[in-house]
């Protein structure tokens, strides 16, 4: 069950002021964006951001007919509530990655950015992106990388003690992890993904260089250099764009729901509930957000 599974929850945390907003990762956050301009498509029929918080990437979200917004914070869906507004468009779900509650083959896109670092089980997660999605879908991820130029200096000067070259996880501080890339993209192909394209990321996340240089200049430079991702990766964050390796599909025209508990794909709407007809679980939906963390009293 998700339940017995580690998750780092940001529930009523103040994220997106105490991490982004005035915090000196301007820089950051605009080379993420080129990253994702050039591996997310500019559209497409349902797109799903994974762990999408306050909805910071929400730009990318304009050519798609529809978009859900996951998050396992009910506060931080809250503000991108608040952001983006209550358009049938944006569907938002406070859920678990591990069993998120969506029929097969319901996307044709998924984005996951500064999330995978908090995942502890990332076959289980990649096995429910790879059954949400349908065949052909693409899937953009973000990772940190553990082979970055910074911990291989430290590394070869005997000033940290884990090796950057070893392909198991680290894990630096508690429900943080940094990935080798080599073992993501074997963790990708085990769940079905072709890796497409590779792009390095946050070449010059120095502190230095972010008080000499704008922001926005640091950002066009590491656009210049982000292809050559496809040859090596040595920065701290890492993009990938994949396929789901399975004959193309078309998405359904509606969203359907799937109970986290049972997997039961009959679920009876009502204005504050969803009711699934195979188990009896009811699962609310508070101020428009569909809550499927834990079930409501019958």
């Amino acid at each position: 069950m998700a339940s017995e599974k580690r998750i780092c929850s940001y529930e009523d945390s103040s994220y997106r002021t105490d991490f982004w907003e005035g915090q000196g990762r301007e820089y950051e956050d605009l080379a993420e964006r080129i990253a994702l301009r050039r591996l997310l498509p500019a559209g497409g029929r349902r797109l799903i951001d994974v762990g999408a918080g306050f909805g910071r990437l929400s730009e990318f979200y304009e050519g798609f007919d529809q978009v859900v917004l996951l998050d396992y914070s009910r506060s931080l869906l809250q503000e991108a509530q608040g952001r983006l507004g209550r358009d049938p468009k944006y569907v938002y779900v406070a859920a678990s990655f591990y069993a998120m509650p969506f029929a097969p083959g319901s996307f044709d896109a998924a984005m996951m950015v500064r999330v995978m670092h908090h995942v502890e089980d990332v076959p289980g997660l990649l096995a429910e992106l790879a059954r949400t999605l349908t065949g052909g879908g693409t899937y953009v991820l973000e990772h940190a990388s553990k082979r970055h130029l910074k911990a291989i200096v430290r590394y070869l000067t005997r000033r940290q003690g884990w090796s950057p070259f070893t392909l198991e996880p680290y894990e630096f501080v508690s429900m943080n992890f940094d990935f080798h890339p080599d073992w993501m993209r074997q963790q990708l192909a085990e769940a079905g993904f072709h890796v497409k394209r590779t792009l390095t990321v946050s070449h010059f996340r120095l502190p230095l260089l972010k008080s000499l240089f704008p922001a926005s200049f640091l950002a066009h430079l590491d656009g210049l250099c982000q292809p050559t991702g496809n040859w090596w990766q040595l920065t701290p964050s890492i993009f990938l764009q994949s396929r789901l390796d399975q004959p193309a599909a078309e998405v359904p025209e509606q969203l359907q729901f799937r109970c986290p508990a049972c997997g039961g794909q009959d679920l009876e709407p009502s204005p504050s509930t969803l009711i699934c007809r195979s188990c009896g679980r009811q699962w609310p939906i508070v101020d428009g957000i569909h809550d499927f963390k834990e079930p409501s009293p019958a």
